[in-house]
């Protein structure tokens, strides 16, 4: 197994708290502002590393390794929506007690947005604004995703039959070869110019211990909330989604009931899933645009 790097030139700490052991990097000084990764075969922190390069210069930036990925447990233990929502909640809580504030700006990526969005409902206090890049929830027949509340899209006895142990490291393995994540990086981006750092770290933080545990969890289905549209519906805190308009993560047709919504910014961009690799000047523009416009 090749040993895993840190993913930001930034120090590098651990907490324990209801989501287990998490590990963060934070750097910079200004307000707080907490970026999430996403949920896939390969995520870490790496994800958001353009994001949190950047805005170290103006605000006290914070990455976590969502439970399951980099350096945070990657213990075998049930992954479900609510380990990963209290993991926001284990680093909101972190960064109001180091910094005093209550009013605390994040972003997430892809389905850690729903995650986000379901923490944001769960606080009476202490966020100031949600960025979402190419959030789940918005594709054609999302709409039906008013569910039972804590009801899941999960598979029937997909996880279980991952986690056979006949060839379960096996199948992961192939999952996680350097053709697949490269196939799979291309589908993200809907290109083959994809980011080769991302591509490499990708690789290493799949070929540590444990690594299979959590991607079971999400391919099974049961990370994705079959009640998300209500949760959505009921934030009222300034949001902006970005979302990329390439690859396999272009289709946000049900997108439009948003855009009368006056908490609502949605920003189209000609890029793939991760809009700041590609387009980072553009990006980081809007976003810090929308992150002043929240602070007014």
């Amino acid at each position: 197994m090749p040993s895993l790097p840190e993913a930001f030139p930034a120090e590098r700490r651990e907490i324990t708290g209801r989501a287990g052991r998490l590990s963060y990097y934070v750097a910079g000084e200004g307000s707080p502002l907490l970026l999430l990764h996403s949920i896939n075969a390969a995520g870490s922190a790496y994800e958001v590393r353009p994001v949190f390069m950047h805005t170290q210069t103006r605000h006290r930036v914070y990455a976590v390794d969502l439970p399951g990925f980099g350096f945070s447990d990657r213990s075998d233990r049930t992954y479900d929506i609510r380990l990963f929502v209290d993991a926001v909640h284990d680093m909101l809580d972190l960064i109001e007690a180091e910094t005093g504030s209550r009013a605390i700006d994040v972003m997430a990526l892809s389905l850690s947005s729903e995650f986000l969005a379901r923490a944001a409902t769960e606080r009476q206090e202490g966020l100031r604004s949600l960025t979402f890049v190419t959030p789940t929830g918005f594709e054609t027949g999302s709409s039906k995703r008013r569910g039972p509340e804590g009801s899941t899209r999960q598979v029937p006895f997909l996880y279980e039959t991952l986690n056979v142990p006949l060839w379960s490291k096996g199948a992961f393995r192939l999952l996680t070869t350097r053709p697949s994540i490269r196939f799979f990086l291309e589908k993200t981006f809907g290109s083959k110019d994809i980011d080769d750092g991302l591509f490499k770290y990708a690789y290493e933080t799949t070929h540590q211990d444990g690594a299979r545990h959590a991607p079971y969890a999400f391919v099974s289905g049961c990370l994705f909330a079959n009640d998300i549209r209500r949760i959505y519906e009921k934030l009222t805190l300034p949001i902006f989604l970005a979302h990329g308009t390439r690859g396999d993560f272009q289709d946000f047709s049900e997108v439009d009931w948003l855009r009368a919504q006056p908490n609502w910014t949605v920003k189209p961009f000609k890029t793939g899933a991760m809009v700041y690799f590609e387009q980072p000047e553009a990006f980081l523009a809007s976003f810090e645009e929308f992150l002043a416009s929240s602070k007014a």
